[in-house]
């Protein structure tokens, strides 16, 4: 499927402020593709698609987490989360889109997991530190993104994000803490 096609599926599924973010998301993963040696190609179609499920309905999202049998958890936290897997159902579904690294880039782009590929961690980042996003600590993690290596600037998400989770007082997914986890102690194997 090219970007254009693509574009146009998702632009029908998104408000035009979505649509907005969604092309700040692609700019930045295709740069962070290039800039890290993802697959551009697979970067790019994951993040047209990253917010698919975004403004689907809460109850529509909930009965596809049960009936494919998602994760349970994902219930219990908020509703935030669960666009991203059940997008990645509904990709496939209804835009046709098989390629499980894409599926995957989509379904983990915002809780995170353990072992994330290197276009899982760029989806992820890119969607954190694209143009349009404006809140503390996201230019140290740009920054980051341009000069202290992918990894490090997921890393740096991925606490920050935490971290204002905890100042709200809100529920923090497990994959998230596990995600945190994981690249730490692969950064310091690394070392």
């Amino acid at each position: 499927m090219d970007r254009e096609q693509a574009l146009k599926i998702v632009k029908e599924q998104i408000t035009d402020h979505r649509y907005v973010h969604t092309l700040g998301v692609v700019e930045t993963a295709v740069w962070l593709a290039e800039k890290y040696g993802a697959d551009v190609k697979k970067a790019e179609l994951a993040a047209i698609f990253h917010d698919y499920a975004k403004f689907r309905p809460k109850q529509e999202m909930a009965k596809i987490i049960k009936e494919q049998q998602m994760d349970p958890r994902l219930l219990s936290f908020h509703s935030e989360l669960w666009h991203a897997p059940v997008g990645a159902y509904l990709v496939r579904k209804e835009a046709g889109i098989e390629d499980e690294e894409v599926l995957d880039a989509i379904r983990f782009h915002t809780s995170g997991r353990t072992g994330m590929t290197l276009l899982e961690q760029v989806v992820y980042l890119a969607d954190y530190i694209e143009p349009g996003r404006h809140f503390p600590g996201v230019d140290e993690v740009r920054q980051m993104a341009e000069e202290d290596g992918l990894q490090a600037a997921v890393i740096q998400a991925v606490k920050n994000t935490i971290h204002f989770l905890m100042k709200k007082n809100q529920p923090i997914f497990p994959d998230t803490f596990d995600t945190y986890n994981d690249l730490v102690t692969n950064k310091e194997e690394q070392h």
